[in-house]
């Protein structure tokens, strides 16, 4: 597959302007000029930004269960590989790696939609061995992005949970959620969903190139308010917390709290893999003033490496700055009255039985 050099800056709605070469490639190509391009009819235009592709699979299973003691939930749920949001910094692009595809503009531009999720999660949950406990829905990418207004995926995957009763939780860029609160908001009433809406920063231009397709801060603290207002238990996540860009946290928590959420969490920059050069690279295009100050304060945090996977300080950093930034966090919550645990969830009125013998309506 030939790679894409596109200006990072030619590329309207995209994190990453390139098709970073994944680890287990054996070559990587980069670009060249060999002269012969200025004589080229158009050889000024830039090349058309390239399109989403949206590609199927059927999953043989879809609950993922993880045993790291440093997450607060067993089992997720991802109806999507890839996000189209394009958050520069998300640390689940590296997984594209093991779909012989670039955590750079693949990532963002070939998604992967597992078309059978729902069937598949009923055939599950009616196991006669399995044992209900919160299910966390976008665990890896967004279960919101803008390819689910049309497939639905997600949509039918909590229609699943709804019917059996089940519990989930949902963490969310997207204000698609708010499509489905004729689902949510009765589960919500009976201690059976909450939902965790990202606010990474109140600033529109800065949001607009960190996560270029998910929605406008403002219009994520709407999804907030109509969702607290639905009676759906809501909170807010103010990660990652990248120093020097998003410095905003307190502005953040207090907005979200006038707007309706009731608990808060974070997590600072994780940068793992392929990750470190991509946001390196996005760095030099966009705050080139800062760009090594930022990357030092990151390996401040991470004992002086770009990422270090150590369970006990993965999600929080290590060092005087990680302690200064869990200072700001509590103060400000306990100002605002924001509780800072993940709100506990009924797994007793589960109901398999509601999911024997129905067909796949979706």
């Amino acid at each position: 597959m030939p790679d894409l050099h596109i200006p990072l800056q030619a590329i309207k709605g995209r994190g990453v302007g390139h098709r970073v070469a994944h680890r287990f490639e054996r070559d990587a190509r980069i670009a060249f000029d060999d002269g012969w391009a200025g004589d080229e009819p158009h050889a000024g235009d830039q090349p058309p930004a390239p399109p989403t592709q949206v590609s199927f699979e059927d999953a043989r299973s879809v609950i993922t269960r993880n045993d790291s003691p440093d997450i607060g939930f067993n089992l997720g749920l991802n109806p999507y590989r890839g996000c189209e949001h394009g958050c520069v910094y998300c640390y689940a692009r590296p997984s594209h790696s093991y779909l012989n595809l670039s955590p750079g503009l693949d990532f963002e531009t070939r998604l992967i939609a597992k078309r059978n999720i729902a069937a598949v999660l009923r055939d599950e949950l009616a196991h006669a061995r399995y044992m209900p406990e919160l299910i966390a829905v976008g665990t890896v990418t967004d279960a919101y992005q803008p390819v689910e207004r049309e497939l639905r995926l997600t949509r039918a995957a909590l229609q699943v949970l709804s019917d059996a009763q089940h519990p989930l939780a949902i963490v969310t860029k997207g204000s698609g959620v708010e499509r489905d609160i004729d689902l949510l908001a009765p589960m919500g009433a009976k201690n059976l969903a909450a939902v965790y809406v990202t606010v990474t920063t109140l600033d529109a231009k800065l949001a607009r190139i960190l996560e270029p397709r998910a929605a406008a801060p403002h219009r994520r603290l709407r999804t907030i308010r109509t969702l607290a207002e639905a009676g759906v238990p809501v909170g807010v996540s103010v990660s990652p917390q990248i120093p020097f860009i998003n410095d905003d946290m307190e502005q953040v928590l207090e907005a979200a709290r006038e707007a309706g959420a009731q608990r808060a969490f974070y997590q600072v920059l994780r940068l793992p893999w392929e990750l470190a050069p991509l946001f390196r690279d996005w760095l030099v295009v966009h705050y080139p003033d800062r760009a090594e100050r930022v990357i030092a304060r990151v390996q401040d945090l991470r004992g002086g490496k770009d990422y270090d996977a150590d369970f006990a300080t993965r999600m929080k950093g290590q060092g005087i700055w990680a302690d200064l930034l869990r200072q700001r966090f509590v103060k400000a919550c306990d100002r605002l009255g924001l509780q800072r645990e993940r709100m506990p969830l009924d797994t007793t009125a589960f109901r398999p039985s509601a999911l024997k013998g129905q067909g796949d309506l979706f």
